[in-house]
């Protein structure tokens, strides 16, 4: 039975705002700690709060792994894990209401539409922020092992990126189907990592980690209820499918792997909400952040999940 904060004693039926699975002490310093970092478009400002709540208890990853916009936030960790790049995000994130990501009118969308076949924007301003954001130009360039997933077409599978030029691979990681095109790398098509693994945390575990701290959207925390209309029928059905396998790795981790699935605060929609597609809103990021930090915060003093500065 799962309840918030809570340890797994029996079955997942429901994925809680928090939970653990192990008899070892959280935080001890010792063992390899993974941050997981899950997509979820301009909901991915949580992850900022999240993350300043971690370093502010010197909470300090040894890997990290990220899908879609968890890539982005990622990348930008594995860079240099401090305070610091916790503030360049969120000055990012606060003012993409004036950068030209995801710009453009209906009518310029529909023209790249109608040019392109297959996306609504074009991912040349996404390059430039992310070029802008991160000055490592390949994966050895990290301070932190860092891995993206990205889901490839031909051979319908998640692929890690893990070596090679950075930036290609997190724009493959967050070309979301439909909105952005497909990167095309060695030949090869690859769309939005949240296609195939959302929250990846079962690579964390691969990897070796033995304490986990998964940062996500918060739609994980929203119950789904069986659908009244068309419109919900389609969203239940995605969000089924997006859910069933974190709920399957986290039900399935190994003995002695500590996971804490870090609460993103009550301003995530509900699954069925149409503000989830309204992808260039971005008036409610200031909101995400604090409401993240805030409840992540209190999770993490509740569970006494504190560093000793002398193991930062």
């Amino acid at each position: 039975m799962l309840e918030p904060g809570g340890v797994l004693t029996q079955s997942l039926t429901s994925v809680p705002m928090s939970i653990s699975r192990s008899s070892v002490p959280p935080a001890s310093g010792s063992g390899t700690v993974a941050f997981v970092l899950g997509g979820g478009g301009r909901l991915g400002a949580c992850e900022v709060g999240m993350l300043r709540a971690l370093f502010e208890r010197g909470i300090i990853p040894d890997l990290i792994v990220g899908t879609s916009i968890g890539a982005l936030n990622g990348a930008a960790v594995a860079v240099a894990p401090t305070p610091s790049t916790v503030d360049r995000l969120e000055e990012i994130w606060t003012t993409l209401d004036k950068s030209e990501v995801f710009s453009g009118t209906v009518f310029s969308g529909a023209a790249n539409l109608v040019r392109t076949r297959t996306a609504l924007q074009s991912n040349q301003p996404l390059r430039a922020l992310i070029e802008r954001l991160l000055p490592a130009k390949t994966f050895t360039d990290l301070a932190v092992p860092f891995q993206c997933v990205a889901a490839s077409i031909e051979r319908a599978a998640e692929h890690w990126f893990s070596e090679g030029p950075l930036v290609e691979a997190i724009l493959a990681s967050c070309a979301v189907p439909g909105i952005l095109p497909a990167v095309i790398i060695e030949g090869e098509h690859f769309i939005d990592g949240g296609v195939v693994n959302s929250i990846p945390i079962a690579r964390a575990v691969e990897l070796g980690a033995t304490e986990v701290f998964v940062l996500h959207v918060g739609r994980i925390e929203r119950p789904l209820t069986a659908p009244r209309n068309p419109w919900q029928v389609g969203m239940v059905a995605f969000e089924v499918a997006r859910r069933h396998r974190f709920a399957r790795d986290m039900a399935s981790l190994p003995q002695g792997v500590l996971a804490h699935v870090l609460p993103a605060g009550e301003t995530a929609p509900r699954f069925d909400s149409f503000e989830q597609l309204r992808y260039k809103n971005f008036r409610s990021i200031v909101g995400h952040i604090r409401s993240a930090y805030e409840a992540t915060a209190a999770y993490l003093d509740d569970a006494a999940l504190v560093r000793p500065s002398g193991d930062a």
